[in-house]
């Protein structure tokens, strides 16, 4: 490939200029008008305009996108994470047009990123699943109350095509089922164009912990080890590291051999994650699905391991079904060393409910990067969050040779940043690092919720101790 269109925006549209760089590959980004400015539109070797700012008339408007590419001469489409990355009918047109899409193939897309079908595929290769119900269309309610009481409560209703947190409610008890199948079926619809959802078994004290698994299309496929990502808000990760604090060691195996069986099975294409839950208490792991994708904290990976992982997807499309050209990742040739840790800064408001707070970046000031310090984002001081995207503002990614170093590493990093324009978790994430559980590595997917006032009151703490 000579020359590739990225269909993202951002911090990881970005990233994936970087490693076009670094592989001699021109770049094209595309952009809505709010976006004629951004950091990914000034970084690329071309710019397109694809429509107005809202996602739905430009980042999700494929056929400008598709034409996008044909006009500039792309030889390929790079879709990131998010948007149209997990689009089997923008991923077979852009094959149809002859180019190459930069992802696994329509088919596993299909598979996998429905989450009721992969669940599927995951018990015929043998991967353990939660109890869990057939799917129910939008409104059809029929059987939902008998579905339940098999899943058993506490549950989730899921949304079938969901993925990021979206279209995820936890329900305690029958008299909330009709309502919360309701309001998931039309957040659903209204989200992924698809309104159907299932029912999950709910763990109350659960981790997430995933693995980075990379297919290559022909049967094979290698793991990169796991990540833990039980610190989230809203079902959305705010913290992730690598290695999974306190799990044991065959446990890991097991999850990681599992992972590879999945991908392996599914002829997988290119990076993927495969994402579990896992019981804290019996330690259990279930099958939660598979990002068919690029993961927002691949990074946490790539610093651990020492793999590209954007740099070889691109190679391994390039070399298209043939592999004619690439060298398979062999699984003795991927090794660990140390901690990472990642974490996510957004334009939030802790206070109310995470809820966006789009504005100016009057001041943005991070740290400089360096070996053991990872910078990813795709906007400046001076620019404006917007209310039409993901509020992310950047990923700080930290190295140490174990989890104390790597913490410590973090808090440094945090301290020594500066957001001011809009509200931000900054202070929320130092909250969250010095907390005594999370210090302990006594991780799920709860914590935050469970320990809100007590992270609160030292966000607020810290906040005032910077003057803020």
């Amino acid at each position: 490939m000579k020359r590739i269109l990225i269909a993202n925006r951002g911090e990881i549209a970005c990233r994936i200029i970087r490693a076009c760089k670094a592989l001699d590959i021109a770049t094209v980004a595309v952009h809505s008008e709010a976006d004629a400015n951004a950091l990914h539109v000034q970084s690329a070797d071309a710019a397109i305009c694809i429509g107005p700012a809202a996602p739905a008339q430009s980042y999700l408007k494929y056929e400008r996108i598709l034409a996008a590419a044909l006009e500039s001469g792309a030889d390929g489409i790079h879709p990131g994470y998010g948007f149209l990355s997990e689009n089997t009918d923008f991923a077979r047109a852009v094959e149809t047009a002859g180019l190459i899409w930069i992802g696994p193939t329509p088919q596993s897309i299909d598979e996998m990123g429905d989450k009721e079908k992969a669940r599927e595929v995951a018990k015929v290769a043998g991967v353990p699943t939660l109890p869990g119900s057939r799917r129910f269309a939008q409104g059809e309610l029929d059987g939902i109350e008998a579905a339940a009481a098999t899943v058993g409560y506490p549950l989730l209703v899921k949304a079938t095509g969901g993925g990021g947190g979206i279209g995820m409610r936890r329900v305690d008890g029958p008299e909330q089922l009709r309502a919360c199948v309701e309001a998931t079926q039309q957040l659903a619809a209204k989200s992924f164009s698809d309104g159907t959802i299932y029912l999950e078994r709910f763990v109350p004290r659960a981790r997430h912990v995933e693995i980075q698994v990379f297919g290559h299309g022909d049967g094979t496929a290698v793991h990169l080890f796991e990540r833990e990502c039980s610190i989230q808000r809203r079902f959305q990760k705010i913290i992730e590291e690598s290695p999974a604090p306190g799990l044991p060691a065959a446990l890991r195996a097991q999850m990681a051999e599992a992972a590879s069986a999945l991908a392996a099975h599914q002829r997988y294409r290119g990076p993927g994650t495969v994402e579990f839950i896992v019981d804290a208490q019996t330690l259990e792991f279930f099958f939660l699905e598979m990002n068919t994708r690029i993961q927002v904290e691949h990074p946490v990976t790539e610093m651990v391991t020492g793999w590209d992982l954007v740099q070889r997807q691109i190679l391994l499309a390039a070399a298209g079904p043939s592999l004619h050209g690439f060298e398979k990742i062999a699984q003795k040739d991927i090794t660990f060393k140390g901690a990472a840790i990642e974490c996510r800064l957004y334009a939030e408001n802790p206070a109310k409910q995470f809820f966006p707070s789009p504005g100016p970046l009057n001041v943005f000031a991070l740290p400089a990067a360096s070996q053991h310090l990872r910078i990813d984002t795709g906007v400046r001081q001076g620019d404006v969050i917007t209310p039409f995207y993901d509020p992310m503002i950047a990923k700080m990614i930290v190295w140490g040779l174990d989890r104390t170093q790597a913490l410590a590493a973090m808090k440094a990093a945090l301290a020594a940043s500066r957001i001011e324009g809009v509200k931000n978790n900054l202070d929320f994430l130092q909250a969250v690092i010095d907390h005594p559980n999370f210090a302990a590595g006594h991780l799920d997917t709860g914590l935050v919720e469970r320990e809100r006032t007590a992270l609160l009151a030292a966000t607020a703490a810290i906040a005032e101790a910077a003057g803020e």
